[in-house]
């Protein structure tokens, strides 16, 4: 059966950027395969809102800003652990642009995230302090939207974190699984599915939508 997509429903495309596809400085492995996916998905929705990750070239969940550390070992920061991540999606270059290949010309807002300096953000909604809002559920309030259907980069941090805060919001989340792809360092994959399970965020393929 397939699932009836309402006007009031909004999908949220994901970090979709060339540092997160095939030759980005933090490819996920075959992220590029969620593009004609998320296309196809699109279209059926009448709101479309995206998120781009957007750094400073001295972002503090950059390696390179931690001597003697490496991509991927963590760090503890004033409002907790963070993973090091290579330098990615750094303000106006090419790695932080969305895909050109994203075809969705009625998305509405595209939401810029970890553009300060010294906290990640990896979620939509709330940057990793876990106490700074990015400002997208009152958007989303005000337009009143119905429920979120989320894809995009990657399942287990930015669509995972996203997807949870949406829930915390009071939002119907819902993630189409076969429209994100994983890092999964470390068991990460599974980790996030289960939170997002406990958060009440529903999981469905995109042929339960798109029939």
């Amino acid at each position: 059966m397939t699932l009836q997509i309402s006007p009031s429903d909004l999908l949220v495309v994901v970090d979709v950027q060339y540092d997160f596809l095939p030759g980005g400085s933090l490819a996920v492995a075959d992220g590029d395969a969620v593009v004609p996916l998320i296309n196809a998905l699109a279209r059926k929705f009448t709101h479309v809102v995206c998120t781009q990750d957007w750094h400073p070239s001295d972002h503090v969940s950059f390696a390179s800003q931690h001597p003697g550390k490496a991509p991927f070992e963590t760090v503890q920061l004033p409002y907790g652990s963070q993973v090091l991540w290579p330098d990615h999606c750094v303000w106006n270059s090419h790695g932080a642009a969305l895909s050109a290949d994203l075809d969705i010309p009625q998305a509405q807002l595209i939401l810029r995230k970890g553009y300060n300096r010294a906290i990640d953000s990896y979620s939509g909604f709330q940057e990793a302090d876990r106490e700074t809002p990015t400002g997208l559920a009152g958007y989303l309030n005000e337009r009143d939207i119905g429920r979120l259907y989320v894809v995009g980069l990657a399942t287990d941090y930015c669509v995972g974190w996203t997807a949870i805060d949406g829930a915390a919001a009071g939002f119907d989340v819902t993630v189409i699984e076969d429209a994100t792809r994983a890092i999964d360092n470390d068991g990460s994959l599974a980790r996030a599915w289960a939170d997002m399970a406990e958060a009440g965020v529903e999981r469905v393929m995109s042929r339960d939508i798109l029939g």
